[in-house]
């Protein structure tokens, strides 16, 4: 458990500590499951706490926000991996591509053809995972259900060096329904890796799957600013 008037080092080394049994009780390794720290709304001045702990790889949702922080933090740092774990338009798709290692939040077509032009265009390949609605909300981007294998094959076949799935469940639902649904979507189209599971249920993520989980709040502590996206 963390406790959010700890510090960052602190959250974070109970949050691995969770994952590391959690993968034990599943009959996994804990090195198969990677913490992405969500430092959306966070400053350097936190984010570098993390740092200062071994933290590595973070997640952030927009790309704006991404671009006034993290250039100066992965030149001083070349080793951080930056995740855009957030809804990503097409008029921010040559900062994402140059910004970001890995993009999890591929679900439109439109999308998929504005990377491959930039991809092309910078040379840079960001691992890329596809999104997907496993509740089926229309508030919630993502591809649907049915639709992911053929948004998965037009995005490899467009050269998008896809690699797994992502979901959020919807709050209000068991959460271990949508991870098994989306390790299953996983598995029929031959992708190893699975991002689930954010602060309230990332140990259950794992016992499911999960390669990656998206955490903040556990961490960081509430956020300094309101925030209109889910949280992690």
């Amino acid at each position: 458990m963390t406790d959010d008037r700890a510090g960052v080092a602190a959250n974070l080394e109970a949050v691995t500590a969770d994952i590391a049994a959690a993968a034990h009780t599943a009959g996994r390794s804990a090195a198969d499951v990677t913490l992405v720290a969500v430092s959306k709304t966070h400053g350097p001045e936190t984010i570098r706490e993390a740092l200062a702990a071994g933290q590595r790889v973070f997640g952030e949702n927009r790309v704006q926000e991404a671009e006034a922080k993290w250039p100066a933090l992965k030149a001083e740092f070349p080793d951080i991996v930056l995740h855009l774990i957030g809804p990503l338009q097409t008029n921010k798709v040559k900062q994402a591509v140059a910004l970001f290692d890995v993009i999890e939040t591929v679900d439109r077509d439109k999308l998929v053809r504005e990377l491959a032009k930039e991809i092309k265009k910078q040379g840079r390949n960001p691992a890329c995972y596809i999104q997907v609605n496993t509740g089926e909300e229309d508030q919630k981007a993502g591809v649907l259900p049915d639709d992911t294998d053929k948004l998965a094959a037009a995005a490899r076949e467009a050269g998008l060096n896809v690699v797994g799935l992502m979901c959020i469940p919807p709050v209000d639902e068991e959460p271990s329904l949508h991870f098994a649904l989306l390790r299953e979507i996983a598995r029929r189209n031959g992708l190893e890796k699975l991002s689930m599971g954010m602060s309230g249920d990332y140990e259950v993520a794992v016992a499911f799957g999960a390669t990656s989980v998206r955490v903040g709040t556990a961490i960081f502590g509430s956020r300094p600013v309101p925030s209109d996206t889910a949280q992690v």
